[in-house]
């Protein structure tokens, strides 16, 4: 299959597949005489996987490493395990740190509702974010 028909097939432009191919995704199909890339059917399968495993938030270098596994003969289902598991975590870590900020810009908001702006000084960059003490 050519890569226009697997463009259409797969909704991925033929510039991403060239791109997956130079990332080292999707391997480089023979060509045909006249020079065209000739890709097998099950290139449109490993699109939708990459498709699939960026849209689940791993990496392009995280999804390098399953089809490495995988085209080695290996189930790579211990380390995808592995990575949702890491992923879970810098996303709890996330949301923990962006609670922490959205206290912080609460806290900073209600200051606001207090400060009178005739009443900052020269010597105040801003009295609203500069902790009183």
């Amino acid at each position: 299959m050519r890569i226009g028909e697997l463009a259409v097939q797969s909704g991925v432009s033929a510039k991403t597949i060239r791109f997956y191919e130079q990332a080292g995704l999707l391997p480089e199909p023979p060509r045909t005489p006249s020079g065209y890339r000739d890709y097998p059917a099950d290139a449109a399968t490993r699109l939708a996987f990459i498709r699939d495993a960026q849209h689940a938030g791993l990496t392009l270098a995280e999804i390098r490493g399953i089809l490495v596994l995988r085209d080695s003969g290996q189930a790579p289902c211990d380390h995808v395990s592995t990575l949702i598991q890491q992923h879970l975590d810098e996303i709890s870590r996330r949301m923990a740190e962006l609670r922490k900020t959205r206290s912080a810009l609460r806290d900073l908001a209600q200051r606001a509702a207090e400060t009178d702006p005739a009443s900052c000084t020269d010597t105040d960059i801003c009295r609203i974010i500069r902790q009183p003490g």
